[in-house]
């Protein structure tokens, strides 16, 4: 399990983070110049060079949303122009995207980050811009919702592999309905009916922490305190849920640690939205929703402490069939050159972003004690992850954050001349976690405003 430095402070990482922004640039400049644009978005490296695997077009998003977060960084005007420019034009397919659960991945990051900094006036104003961004947001928030599977007490955003599936990654991509509901948006259905958005906003996170995390509490042979399923099947005829299964990870019954930091994540920046936006209030079971995103935040955080290396770093899935062969796995440094199963860095940028902001939430709500255990805990993770094996130095390697892992089942992920498993390549999911998570740090540090995807208004 992790080993927590309770002693470190956010502005101990102040050198690491300058460091981090200058490879990220480097980073940029290198996949502007040399990826073939025609092949569709880059998803992951091979060999060091970003590569596309058809799928669904979910990571294009990651891609230019990282050039306003650089720009947010460092105000180097020239990757906020382009991606701007990036936005206008390569970006409208995804605001009407109806196969796809992901809108929060590529619309949030592109058109909200915009809209946030026009907000923060770290951008000009301009009314038609402001207009843009907010209709782009309200229509992929309305398409987003449209894909609704109605369950027993309530219902879920079903994932591209149809009504019966609920993803658990899609907690964090529900940023997008949220800021619909943000700015006012009316989605209508046959008839003209109204479809209340904040209801589907509480019923998707319900089911989510229902149905995707588990607590120990005897729902099957594997109900263990905060592991998560990746994907939750469902009878659509009557709504009845039937079983655990996985996508991504090893099996239904294991956990998939880039899920399980999903939900981490996912669940702190919703409960920080429902104790922040007045948009909430209108919700009669507000408190009871609040408590079970608590409940489920505090399981998959600690599944994850108890879950990492020492250092910080998880392995690709807990239940991977051959991490008893690396020995005391838990009881040292993860280890991503080792012979038997890969980590995942892109877990652990998505995952600390998750303690940090749920350990502050928890601190300015009283419980102190927990807050300060996971706030420190997304400290020691940092700390791991800006620095080598993980932070991409090599001025070739057009990656940011090193050994990340998309989908080990399909082997999808590159195993390098001379290793066993896959290492030394990133994605652009992992890429853009960190530098989320690095410019959130970096506000706390410089007293910037707090960083969050709905400071939008």
């Amino acid at each position: 399990m992790i080993k927590i430095n309770t002693s470190i402070k956010p502005a101990d990482l102040n050198k690491k983070l300058k460091r981090f922004w200058e490879l990220s640039e480097q980073k940029i400049h290198l996949i502007e110049k040399n990826y073939d644009s025609t092949k569709g978005s880059p998803v992951f490296t091979v060999n060091g060079r970003y590569t596309t695997r058809g799928w669904t077009e979910w990571t294009q998003g990651f891609q230019y949303g990282s050039l306003i977060l650089q720009f947010d960084a460092t105000g180097e005007k020239a990757l906020l122009d382009l991606a701007k420019r990036k936005t206008v034009e390569v970006m409208a397919p995804h605001v009407s995207h109806i196969g796809v659960h992901d809108h929060g991945f590529n619309n949030v990051s592109t058109y909200g980050n915009l809209l946030r900094l026009m907000k923060e006036v770290k951008i000009a104003f301009n009314e038609w811009e402001k207009n843009f961004y907010e209709l782009s947001l309200k229509i992929s928030g309305a398409v987003q919702a449209s894909r609704w599977t109605v369950t027993k007490s309530g219902g879920f955003i079903y994932s591209f592999n149809g009504p019966h599936s609920l993803f658990v990654d899609t907690i964090r991509s529900c940023r997008a309905l949220t800021l619909s509901h943000c700015l006012g948006h009316t989605f209508q259905a046959e008839g003209d009916q109204k479809i209340n958005l904040l209801e589907r906003v509480a019923q998707h996170l319900e089911a989510t922490a229902r149905y995707s995390v588990f607590y120990g509490e005897g729902r099957d042979a594997f109900d263990v305190w905060g592991r998560t399923a990746h994907e939750c099947i469902f009878n659509v005829k009557d709504g009845n849920y039937r079983c655990p299964n996985s996508q991504q990870g090893y099996s239904g019954f294991t956990t998939w640690t880039r899920g399980l930091a999903w939900a981490m994540c996912g669940f702190a920046e919703q409960l920080e939205w429902f104790d922040k936006a007045q948009h909430a209030t209108g919700l009669p079971n507000k408190h009871a929703i609040v408590a079970t995103m608590t409940k489920a935040a505090t399981a998959t955080c600690d599944f994850y402490l108890e879950n990492s290396a020492t250092d910080g770093i998880p392995y690709w899935d807990t239940g991977a069939p051959n991490l008893n062969k690396i020995g005391n796995y838990l009881d040292q440094p993860a280890d991503p050159f080792n012979d038997f199963e890969p980590v995942d860095s892109s877990a652990a940028a998505i995952g600390v972003q998750g303690l940090l902001r749920f350990g502050k939430y928890l601190q300015q709500h009283g419980d102190v004690k927990a807050g300060d255990k996971y706030w420190q805990a997304g400290l020691t993770v940092l700390n791991t992850l800006f620095d080598e094996p993980y932070l991409s130095v090599d001025p070739k390697h057009e990656g940011l954050m090193l050994h990340s892992v998309y989908h080990r089942p399909n082997g999808w992920d590159n195993i390098p001349s001379g290793s066993k498993i896959p290492n030394g390549e990133s994605s652009m999911w992992g890429d853009y976690h960190a530098r989320e998570v690095a410019l959130y740090l970096q506000r706390i540090i410089n007293n910037e405003p707090y960083y969050t995807f709905f400071n939008i208004q």
